[in-house]
Parts: C-alpha cells; sequence; structure tokens
C-alpha cells in the first residue's frame, strides 16, 4: 500500500486554526486537519477549546458536569465473517470455534448473568453475513430454521428482552434500509463503525481492509444514511491509525456530521484508537499515539459541536483517562462487570469503581446511561418502536433518560401497542368545511431533518426560480417525428436528447406533442373516457416517517390526527357499496402503533361487511414496513394479504424513481428499488397495481425520463401495471415548500407536457394513462384528456392526501361530474373496474 501521508502543518497555520476554533468560527478540512498535528502548548489549547465546547453541551442538555456511561453484557452471537480485515481477532475461522453461532440458551445465559449483575445493555457483536462465505455457518442456520444471520440475530434480540428485560444494541455490520426497518422493532439502538472514508485502504491492495467487501467507505455511508432515513438512534465512529492520513481522518469526521445534521440519529461518535494484536496482518504496526488520539477527539468536538456525545473505549487508552476527558469526550461506552471485550480480549474493562474515581479525580461525575441516549429515551416515539417502549421506559429515569441505577431488568413481553381509535375522524368531511387546524405539523422544525443539509442535495436544475425544460430546436423536431412513428422509442438511451427536448416543448410544438399523444391513444384504447366509481379510505395519518412533500402525515398528538377502527373502515365500504362503488382504495400513514395483522384484519373486515367489493389498498411502503416489522419476507406478506382477499395495491410511493431526488423529498421512504421490488412481486403474485409519479417539486425533467424507463423495465418484466397516472405536486403545505426549497409546483406547460410524454413513452406497455382531477381541476382534466389522457380515476367520495396539502379542487365528484367532465373533452363515457373491465350497472 502507498504510503499516501499529509505534510506536516507548519505552527502557524496551526496557531491559525486554533484562533478560529477559540472564537466558534467554522473550520475547513486544512484547518481540522492542522489542528490534529497540534502538540505542547497548542494541544493544550485545543483541548481547553474542546473541553469548554464539550462542558457547554452537557449545560445545555441538563446534565452539567456528568460523563455517561452503559453497563453492559458482551455477546459475540458469531465470530465468522466474510469480511477480511487485517486488524482483527475477533473474526476467525470455522475450525476454531465450537460452534458457528452462540445456541439461544448460550447467549440468554449471558444476558441473565448480566441481568443479576445490574447490567441493562446487552451488545450483540457479530461478524458480518458469515453465511455468505462459511458454509458452516450457512449449515448451522439451515439445521435451525433460520434464513439468515439476521434473522437469527432479530430472534435472539426478542428472547433478551422477553427473558432477561436487557436492552439490545445491535452491531450486525452493514444493514440495508429494509433491514433496519427489520430490526428497528427489536433494539432500542444499533451502531457500525464507520472507521474511515478513505477509500483506498480498501480497495488497494495490502490495505487493512482489502477483501473486506463491507468496508467499502461509500457502503458505510449508505448505512449511516439509511439508519437516518429509519430513524435508528445509531453509534458510529472512527479508528484512527490504520493508515489514514490527517486529511482523510478529518474527512471521514466531517462525513459523520452531514449525517448527523441531516437526521439527527448518530447518539454518539466514538473515536477509537488502533492497537496492534498478534497473529493478525497489521500487528508489526505501531499503536496509535494518544496525543495523536486526543487531539483527533478535541477536533471531532469542535467539528461536531456541543450537541454530540463522543466516547473513548477506557481499556484502549493505556490509563489516560484524564488525557482524554480534556480532550472533550463526554462518555466512557460500554463496560462490562461480566463479560470481557471480545474485540479487544488483551485489554480489559477498568472496574466500574475504579472508573469512577478516575472520572471525579477530573471534576466529572460518572453517570449511568442505557443502550439508547438520553435524548431519544425522552423523545419516545419515533425513535423508539413502540414494542420496545416499555422496556426502555422500565430502566429510564424520565426526568433525565438516564439509567436508574438502581433498577433491575426484568423480562417483559415483546408486543404489539395498544390502538387508540378516534381524533379528527371526520377530516375526509370537515377539510371542506374548516380545513386544516395549522399550516404544518407540531414537529416541523424536527422531523424532517436539517433543512440546510437537504437544500444542499437539490440539483441546481431543479432549484425554486429555474426554469425546467428547454432544448435544441433540431432535437424537438427530431422527437416529434419519432413521437410520430415510434413513439416508445424515445425511452430508449440513444434517443434521450430528444425526449428531453419534448418535455420542454412550448407553444405551436407542445401542441403537435399533446397532437400526437391524443393520436396514440385513439390507438391503444379507443375515444371512451373511463371512470371508476370508488371510495377512499385512509384509515390513519398518524405517521413519522418524515415525507418532506407531505402535508397528511400528523404526530399522534396533533388536532389533525386520527386512527379509524376496523368498524368504521368496514362501514365507509358499506356507504360505498350502497352509493354504487365497485372499488375501495385505502392507504395510510406510517403508523407505529399499527399492529402487523393490522393491515390483513382491515381487508378482512371489508370482505366480511361488502364480500363483492374490490379492495385496492396499501401502498409499497407500507407493505415493506408492516413485512419488516413483522419479521417476513415481502413476498409472505403480500401472499397473506391476498390470502385475507387484497385484489391490487396502488402504485403510490413511488414519487420520482431517483434515490437522488427521493431522498430531497422524503427523510425516511423506501429506496427506488426497494420500490421496484414490492411492486414487482405484487405482480409475481397476480397482485397488479397502478403506477405513478409525483413531479413539480425538486425534480427535473432528466429525472422524470429515468423514472419512466424504471416502470417500463418493470412492465416488461412483469407487465402488472393497470395504469400510469401523473400526480402534480400540491405545494401549498407541503413542508418542503414551505422550507422554501421545492417550487410551487409544476407550471401548465409542464402538466401538459408530462401527460402527453406518459402516452408516448409508455406506449404498447401500459394503454391507460390517468389524470387527477383532485389536482389538476375539471378545466385542466379537459384539458389532458385531449393530450393522451383517457382515464379520470375515482369519484373517490372522500380525499383527504390532497386537500391537505392545499389542493382546491374538492375532495369528491359524483358520476354526473366525472361524465361531464368528458363530454367537455368531446368524449363519450364508460363506467369500469380497477382492472379496466366492464363495470355493474
Amino acid at each position: 500500500m502507498v504510503d499516501r501521508s499529509d505534510p506536516e502543518p507548519t505552527e502557524a497555520s496551526i496557531r491559525r486554526a486554533l484562533g478560529r476554533a477559540a472564537t466558534g468560527r467554522a473550520l475547513d478540512a486544512g484547518e481540522a486537519g492542522a489542528l490534529i498535528a497540534a502538540r505542547g502548548p497548542m494541544l493544550d489549547e485545543l483541548l481547553r477549546i474542546a473541553s469548554d465546547i464539550r462542558d457547554a453541551g452537557l449545560r445545555d442538555a441538563g446534565r452539567p458536569g456528568v460523563v455517561t456511561y452503559s453497563k453492559k453484557v458482551f455477546i459475540p452471537l458469531t465470530r465468522l465473517c466474510r469480511d477480511r480485515c487485517h486488524y482483527c481477532t475477533f473474526a476467525t475461522v470455522p475450525h476454531r470455534l465450537p460452534a458457528a453461532y452462540l445456541e439461544r440458551d448460550e447467549v440468554l445465559a449471558i444476558a441473565r448473568e448480566g441481568a443479576a449483575q445490574g447490567c441493562k445493555e446487552a451488545l450483540f457483536t457479530l461478524g458480518d453475513r458469515p453465511e455468505e462465505r462459511w458454509p458452516a455457518a450457512r449449515r448451522w442456520l439451515d439445521e435451525r430454521g433460520y434464513d439468515s444471520t439476521l434473522d437469527y440475530l432479530r430472534a435472539c434480540a426478542v428472547a433478551v428482552l422477553e427473558e432477561t428485560g436487557l436492552l439490545p444494541h445491535l452491531n450486525p455490520g452493514v444493514l440495508t434500509w429494509s433491514e433496519l426497518q427489520r430490526l428497528k422493532p427489536v433494539a432500542p439502538s444499533m451502531g457500525m463503525m464507520l472507521e474511515t472514508t478513505a477509500t483506498r485502504l480498501w480497495s488497494e491492495p495490502g490495505g487493512p481492509h482489502h477483501g473486506s467487501p463491507d468496508k467499502e467507505p461509500a457502503v458505510r455511508l449508505r448505512v449511516l444514511d439509511d439508519a437516518g432515513r429509519v430513524g435508528v438512534p445509531f453509534t458510529t465512529g472512527i479508528l484512527i491509525g490504520i493508515g489514514e492520513n490527517r486529511a482523510e481522518r478529518v474527512d471521514a469526521i466531517f462525513a459523520i456530521r452531514r449525517a448527523m445534521r441531516e437526521y439527527g440519529h448518530l447518539q454518539e461518535v466514538i473515536v477509537q484508537n488502533f492497537r496492534a494484536k498478534p497473529d493478525t496482518a497489521m500487528r508489526g504496526m505501531p499503536d496509535a499515539e494518544l496525543h495523536d488520539l486526543a487531539a483527533t477527539v478535541a477536533v471531532a468536538r469542535v467539528l461536531l459541536g456541543p450537541k454530540a456525545r463522543i466516547q473513548a473505549p477506557p481499556n484502549l487508552i493505556a490509563g489516560e483517562y484524564d488525557l482524554l476527558l480534556r480532550a472533550g469526550i463526554d462518555d466512557w461506552g460500554g463496560v462490562s462487570p461480566v463479560t470481557p471485550d471480545h474485540v479487544n480480549p488483551e485489554r480489559p474493562w477498568p472496574h466500574l469503581d475504579d472508573l469512577a474515581a478516575r472520572t471525579a479525580s477530573a471534576g466529572f461525575t460518572l453517570r449511568e446511561r442505557l443502550t439508547v441516549y438520553p435524548e431519544y429515551v425522552r423523545a419516545g416515539e419515533p425513535w423508539l418502536d413502540p414494542r420496545v417502549l416499555p422496556h426502555v421506559t422500565a430502566l429510564a429515569d424520565p426526568a433525565t433518560g438516564l439509567a436508574v441505577e438502581a433498577a433491575r431488568p426484568v423480562g417483559r413481553p415483546w408486543q404489539e401497542p395498544e390502538e387508540v381509535f378516534g381524533g379528527r375522524t371526520d377530516l375526509h368531511v370537515t377539510i371542506d368545511v374548516s380545513g386544516r387546524t395549522d399550516d404544518r405539523r407540531g414537529d416541523f422544525d424536527s422531523v424532517y431533518g436539517d433543512w440546510a443539509e437537504v437544500a444542499g442535495k437539490v440539483a441546481p436544475e431543479a432549484r425554486a426560480g429555474v426554469p425546467v425544460g428547454g432544448g435544441a430546436d433540431a432535437d424537438l423536431r427530431a422527437g416529434l417525428r419519432l413521437a410520430a412513428d415510434d413513439p416508445a422509442a424515445l425511452l430508449t438511451p440513444a434517443h434521450e436528447a430528444k425526449a428531453l427536448a419534448l418535455f420542454g416543448a412550448d407553444g405551436p410544438a407542445l401542441d403537435e406533442l399533446c397532437g400526437l399523444a391524443d393520436d396514440a391513444r385513439r390507438d391503444a384504447v379507443g375515444d371512451d373516457v373511463t371512470y371508476v366509481v370508488n371510495r377512499n379510505i385512509n384509515f390513519t395519518n398518524v405517521c413519522y416517517v418524515g415525507c418532506r412533500f407531505c402535508a397528511f402525515a400528523q404526530r399522534e398528538s396533533d388536532a389533525d390526527a386520527f386512527r379509524l377502527s376496523l368498524e368504521q373502515v368496514a362501514d365507509r365500504a358499506e356507504e360505498a357499496w350502497t352509493a354504487g362503488a365497485t372499488e375501495v382504495c385505502l392507504q395510510g400513514g406510517i403508523d407505529p402503533k399499527m399492529p402487523v395483522t393490522g393491515y390483513a384484519d382491515i381487508v378482512r373486515a371489508i370482505k366480511a361487511r361488502v364480500p363483492d367489493m374490490h379492495v385496492h389498498a396499501f401502498s409499497p411502503m407500507e407493505i415493506v414496513t408492516a413485512a419488516a416489522k413483522a419479521g417476513v419476507p415481502v413476498r409472505e406478506w403480500l401472499l397473506q394479504l391476498r390470502e385475507a382477499g387484497l385484489d391490487t395495491i396502488p402504485g403510490t410511493a413511488a414519487e420520482i424513481l431517483d434515490d437522488d431526488v427521493r431522498w430531497v423529498l422524503t427523510k425516511g421512504k423506501l429506496p427506488a428499488s426497494a420500490w421496484v421490488d414490492v411492486v414487482s412481486t405484487a405482480h409475481e403474485l397476480g397482485i397488479r397495481s397502478s403506477s405513478t409519479m409525483m413531479y413539480g417539486h425538486v425534480d427535473h425533467p432528466g429525472q422524470w425520463l429515468a423514472h419512466f424507463r424504471v416502470l417500463a423495465g418493470v412492465q416488461d418484466r412483469t407487465g402488472g401495471f393497470t395504469e400510469f397516472v401523473a400526480l402534480p405536486f400540491v405545494h401549498t403545505n407541503a413542508p418542503i415548500y414551505l422550507a422554501g426549497l421545492a417550487r410551487p409546483g409544476p407550471t401548465w406547460r409542464e402538466n401538459r407536457a408530462v401527460h402527453a410524454m406518459a402516452r408516448l413513452l409508455l406506449h404498447g406497455r401500459i394503454d391507460n394513462i390517468q389524470c387527477s382531477w383532485v389536482k389538476l381541476g375539471d378545466a385542466g382534466t379537459v384539458e389532458m384528456l385531449r393530450g393522451g389522457c383517457n382515464d379520470l380515476g375515482g369519484t373517490l367520495m372522500e380525499e383527504t392526501i390532497s386537500r391537505m396539502a392545499g389542493s382546491g379542487n374538492g375532495s369528491a365528484r359524483t358520476e354526473e361530474q366525472l361524465r361531464a367532465v368528458a363530454t367537455a373533452a368531446g368524449r363519450p363515457f364508460r363506467k369500469r373496474t380497477t382492472a379496466y373491465g366492464h363495470a355493474r350497472a
């Protein structure tokens, strides 16, 4: 591995950086790197600055002078790993172990011993996905009926909660968004060390992470973001002295700061020093020098600020407690009176009495915390799943969020929370009369993350005030010719410039584009304008996902929040059937108190009351989160819903199927790949869906085109989409608009272009193109019917989502009103079923 050590900063540059830090001015990467090199009196000054920042943060947190630790047991669930880190002695090979994994009884024996000695945390540490490398691991799991290591980890975490009351902290390594969703209900906190952002240490032969797929920095940074999107209190940190230089070390701290600011989920940051171990490839490397550690801790404190909780492991610092406290730490991490540090077995934990004395000698009081930090304990939902919240509150001081040191863990059932129905259940009616209580939910300033960080992710071509569209005239003319001859070819990369030019069409060219789209519509489905008599039923609007475009979601305590009971849902379905509806469309917020059986129970309640009603229900986001909480694959969950009577699903929650824009629009929604997986799986099971695109916010035509390509790819594989619905962004009460990041919805030109392009790009794949009267109004809907659309959607009977966002077009239409829209467009009309068959009279 090539040595890329950076040049030593000058004394003048260090003093300049110290001066800026002392006055609270922001440091750039070069200045932070210079401070890591501070030694002697300059290091003393850096430590003083860091200590002052830490002390201010503790005062603001209501615990001045308190340094925390967690009393834990260390559960090494498996020491097998698919990675090959060159400094690690924890990971080993199968023939050196009595078994590939600890048995469940062994896990519980460790946890019970810890509970008896007053421990409150069960730290699960394990190798990354060992079954993908070691046949012995795969065999062990198969013999016991587990699909994966993570399945077994989840089962063990539930057992520890129920049988001992210890709080699991899970360190299984790299996790996907879906896996984080699956594990959140069984653990108050999780963690994964970032270690470094220096890709060369992973990619180059001889590097400490070479040959370790899970140590690629980009992969680990994605985990930090996904943990924030899921709302997991998360521990991360850096490992210093493994070959990184100062600039790379600082880059890792800045990366952690970005994730911390954007999502607010990083509960602690560990700065850990490398200690060489025998029998490893890096046994000859020198240990990280302790003054280097102290300087790095201090720089982390300066960069991360007073609210950050910063930890240094006390068994790795050679007794330099005072030095690390001066550097700005406020936590000693987990300390066990029962189990060794299995990652650093040669370095025992300090005795708790000694740790308290050494902390006190530096002027601080040592206090026990839980595995989840006080700020998240006091906040409760959405950080803590309702299934683990009772286990946490049983051990926590409600005033401080710290541990009640005298409390002893006791096993408690891991079970569904009790749902409380009620709230503003008449919102579907009163939204058109008295409107919403306020223009934003009560936690507007926190639930969506840091708006400044989000703003930095908005593409320049999609920013508010920047016009969208355009294109060379030659491309526009060529695009119109191709649209007339072979419209679906516009989706291919070879014709991208033409497609983008058509999205920007205006004036006579836009009229021509809409005319071509209408010709394609006539060829595909004829002249009939179709509609379905249906009812929307939003069964709850309680949601903490933090979608930044959504004005529907509410906190449980907000004035407009509601939950419908099963009886209320069935009543509305029966009312709809009596009024002539053939379909109910059900969608709700991602309510943390929704039981895992709740979705199937809703379907059964409707079918029991109205057996022939078509149930069109549950977005991919609802499906994937419910399956994750139930601990089953999406396919199995969909089979359960199908058996309950689910007929089709809405293809909402798509927004734009491009993660660059999704992570601006939404804080915690499913990634594009997960959306594709859910709808594809549904189609494979015979559950058809609609498809959608919401546009006109922080997006641009290149992302629209990519979205259509994704939809076309799914349709080519499954044939399961019944229609495409274009959804113009309603901006009025949307948080991302109120925060000044989004445009005020699409222009009239863009509405015409998007609907026309939907018809052309999906020609031969999806025959039915629907326009939304809720968002466009009657006059706008007539115009879309003249530009490629053939479907009006439904009567709805109630519509809350768009109305909460500020749509002014009402929440219901009668059949007569929809027929009048078709007549105004000069077209015949036809009532349809959900799947576009002929509806009952």
